[in-house]
C-alpha cells in the first residue's frame, strides 16, 4: 500500500513595504511567512517509532505547518511530529506550536496550541467531551449526529440510567423485584367473566325475549356478541404484535392509532366505562328496591302516577351513598376489591347455573305462578290483596241466634254477617254472593247492583301459568315479536276476548307497556351486557406472559358469555309465558322477580 504526498513550498508574493511605525521590524515580517509541505512517503519508508501510522490500513496524508522566521529557510518535514523527525528530507525537529491531523478510517484528530489538547487520544474521546450537551448527567457523550439519532429512536429508558444502575448495583444489593405471575384464567378470563356477566341478564333478558320473540333476540344476541368479538380479534393482533406493558387497552390504542387518535379513543373507552358503572349501580338498587326489600324505600307515592318519580328519586338518594362507598373501598385500595372479586363472581355464576337447574326442573314440576288475566288483558297483582282473580266470591256464614236477657249475638265466618231474624232460634247455613277487592276497580261501588266498565262486564276472568315449564310447548307462541307501544295494554293473543271496544285507561288496574320498543330499542339495551371484555387486557402489567393470555382469555370468554346468552333465551322462550315476559317490572305477579322464581326449583335438583 503506498501512500501518496505532495510537496508544496508556498510563498506569498512580496507585498510592498508598509509604512514604517516605531513598533516595525524585520522580524514581524520574516513571521508573517508560513510554509505548507506535503511529502509524498510509502507506508514500508514509515520507521518502527510510528506504530500509529503503520497500522491503519487505508491512506494517510499528513499537513504540517509551521511558522518560519526566515523567507530561506529548508523545507520542514511532512509529518510535523516527532516520528518525522528521521525522515529524509526532514528539517530539524517539531516546534512547540505546530499543529497536526490525522484522517483515516473515518477517524480524525487534531492537535494545536489553540485548542486544548490534553484529552487527544486515539479514540472520539476529544469530540465527545467537546460536543456533550448535559456533560453533568451522562456518563457516555456521544456526537450531536449519534445524540439525534437516539432521540429519533426513543424509548423509556433514558441516556446513562443502564450505566447508572450497574454503578448502584456494585455498592450495594437491590430488592429484587417481584416477577408477574397471573396465568390466563385468572389474570384474564374469569375477570371478563366477572364485568361481562351484569344485571342485564337477570332484569331485562327476558323482557327483551318477550318483546322481540326468540328469533329476534337471538338475532340480537348474536349481533352484539359478534361486534365484540370483532374488537377482540382486532385487540388480539395488537397484542401479539409486540410486547404489551403495562397499561392495557389505553396502551395498545395509543400505539395502534398513534398518540392523537389514541387519546380521543382511550377518553371515550373511559366515558364508557364510567356510565357503564352506573348503570351497573342502578340496577343493584332497582333489585334491592323492588324484589329485596321494597319497604326500605323512602319516597313514596300515594297515587300511581307519581310511582316511577319516586322511584327515580329512591335511585338517585342509594345510587349516591353505593357510589360514595365504592369510592371509599377504591381509596382505601384495590387490592380488597381484587380479593373480594372471586367471592362476586361465584356468586354470579351459582345464580346462572340456578337459572340453568330451575328450566330443566320445570320440565318435570312447574312452578305455581299464576297471572291474573280479564279477557286477554294482564291484571296488575297489585289490585289483588285477597288474591281473588274473580269478579265475585260465594260467602257461606254460619249464624246462631240466642236469646236470653234480651241480648242479641251471632257469629259470622269468612263473610259479611247479616243481622237474623227474631223468629230464628236453631243455627243455619246461609250462602251469600259477594264482591271482591277488584270489583271496586271496575265499578263504581262494591255492590252487585252497581255500575262497572264495559269489558269489565263482558268478560271473564282466568288464571295463567306464567311459567308452564319447559315441556309446556310455550315456545310457538313466544317465536315472534310483539312490539307495543307506550300506554298500551299486555295482552294474550290466545286468550278470547269481547267484541265490546272499551279503551284501557291507567285508571284500571291493568299491565301497561311503559315504553314503546322496537329492534333498535332492544339492541341499545341488551349491548352494555357484552361489554366488558378489556378487564383482561387492562392487567397486562400483571400478567406472566401478556401476548398470550389477551388473546385466548379474552376470546373464551366471550365465546362463554355468547353461549349462556343464546341458551338463556332459547330457555326463557320455552319456559315463561309471553305477557309475563312482557311485564317488565313483574307488575302482574306483585312485583316478583321472574328468574328467580324459575331458578327456584333447584332445591330438587339438589335433593
Amino acid at each position: 500500500m503506498t501512500d501518496v504526498c505532495i510537496n508544496t513550498n508556498f510563498s506569498p508574493p512580496p507585498a510592498p513595504p508598509p509604512p514604517r511605525s516605531p513598533s516595525y521590524t524585520p522580524e514581524r515580517v520574516a513571521m508573517a511567512s508560513v510554509r505548507f509541505t506535503v511529502t509524498p512517503t510509502k507506508a514500508e519508508d514509515l520507521p518502527d517509532a510510528s506504530p500509529d501510522l503503520s497500522a491503519r490500513s487505508a491512506g494517510h496524508v499528513r499537513f504540517g505547518s509551521r511558522e518560519s522566521v526566515s523567507r530561506s529557510e529548508p523545507i520542514s518535514d511532512c509529518s510535523g511530529g516527532p516520528a518525522s523527525s528521521n525522515l529524509p528530507g526532514a528539517g530539524g525537529g517539531e516546534t512547540p506550536d505546530s499543529s497536526t491531523a490525522d484522517q483515516g478510517d473515518g477517524n480524525s484528530k487534531m492537535s494545536s496550541v489553540y485548542i486544548n489538547n490534553s484529552h487527544a487520544v486515539d479514540d472520539d474521546d476529544f469530540y465527545d467531551r467537546n460536543l456533550a450537551l448535559f456533560e453533568e448527567e451522562m456518563d457516555t457523550r456521544p456526537k450531536v449526529s449519534s445524540l439525534l439519532n437516539r432521540l429519533a429512536n426513543y424509548t423509556n429508558l433514558t441516556q446513562g440510567a443502564k450505566e447508572h444502575e450497574e454503578a448502584e448495583s456494585n455498592g450495594e444489593k437491590r430488592k429484587a423485584s417481584k416477577a408477574p405471575q397471573m396465568g390466563t384464567f385468572m389474570g384474564v378470563y374469569l375477570p371478563c367473566l366477572q364485568n361481562i356477566f351484569g344485571v342485564i341478564l337477570f332484569l331485562r333478558l327476558t323482557w327483551v325475549v318477550g318483546a322481540g320473540g326468540v328469533l329476534q333476540a337471538l338475532c340480537i344476541v348474536l349481533v352484539c356478541c359478534c361486534c365484540t368479538m370483532l374488537t377482540a380479534i382486532s385487540m388480539s393482533a395488537i397484542a401479539t404484535n409486540g410486547v404489551v406493558p403495562a397499561g392495557g387497552s389505553y396502551f395498545m390504542i395509543s400505539r395502534s392509532l398513534g398518540p392523537e387518535f389514541g387519546g380521543a379513543v382511550g377518553l371515550c373507552f373511559y366515558l364508557g366505562t364510567t356510565f357503564a358503572g352506573a348503570m351497573y349501580i342502578l340496577g343493584a338498587i332497582e333489585i334491592l328496591l323492588m324484589y329485596i326489600a321494597p319497604q326500605a324505600a323512602i319516597f313514596i307515592s300515594s297515587a300511581a302516577e307519581g310511582e316511577g318519580a319516586a322511584l327515580l328519586n329512591n335511585m338517585r338518594v342509594y345510587g349516591s351513598i353505593c357510589l360514595l362507598l365504592m369510592s371509599l373501598l377504591v381509596f382505601v385500595g384495590v387490592k380488597y376489591v381484587n380479593k373480594l372479586a372471586s367471592v362476586f363472581l361465584a356468586c354470579v355464576i351459582v345464580s346462572i347455573l340456578s337459572i340453568y337447574i330451575g328450566a330443566l326442573v320445570s320440565a318435570f314440576i312447574p312452578p305455581d305462578f299464576s297471572v291474573c288475566m280479564l279477557g286477554n288483558r294482564t291484571v296488575n297483582g297489585h289490585a289483588l290483596p285477597d288474591n281473588q282473580c274473580a269478579k265475585t266470591v260465594l260467602g257461606q256464614s254460619t249464624e246462631a241466634m240466642e236469646q236470653g236477657d234480651g241480648n242479641l249475638t251471632f257469629m259470622a265466618e269468612n263473610s259479611t254477617a247479616f243481622p237474623p231474624s227474631a223468629t230464628s232460634l236453631t243455627p243455619s247455613a246461609v250462602t251469600t254472593e259477594e264482591t271482591t277487592a277488584i270489583w271496586k276497580h271496575f265499578c263504581d261501588s262494591s255492590e252487585l247492583n252497581a255500575t262497572c266498565d264495559d269489558f269489565f262486564t263482558h268478560s271473564k276472568f282466568t288464571t295463567i301459568q306464567g311459567i308452564p315449564g319447559l315441556a309446556s310447548g310455550i315456545i310457538s307462541e313466544n317465536l315472534w315479536s310483539t312490539y307495543l307501544t307506550r300506554g298500551d295494554v299486555l295482552e294474550k293473543a290466545s286468550l278470547p276476548s269481547t267484541q265490546v271496544s272499551a279503551p284501557a285507561t291507567n285508571q284500571r288496574p291493568y299491565v301497561f307497556a311503559d315504553i314503546t320498543t322496537s329492534f333498535t330499542l332492544l339492541v341499545g339495551i341488551f349491548f352494555p351486557s357484552v361489554t366488558g371484555i378489556m378487564a383482561g387486557s387492562n392487567r397486562s402489567g400483571d400478567l406472566k406472559d401478556a401476548q398470550r393470555s389477551i388473546p385466548i382469555g379474552t376470546i373464551l370468554a366471550i365465546l362463554t358469555t355468547s353461549l349462556v346468552y343464546l341458551t338463556s333465551v332459547v330457555l326463557f322462550g320455552c319456559c315463561i309465558d309471553g305477557v309475563l315476559l312482557r311485564d317488565k317490572f313483574g307488575d302482574s305477579v306483585k312485583g316478583i322477580l321472574v328468574v328467580g322464581t324459575l331458578s327456584r326449583r333447584r332445591c330438587h335438583v339438589v335433593k
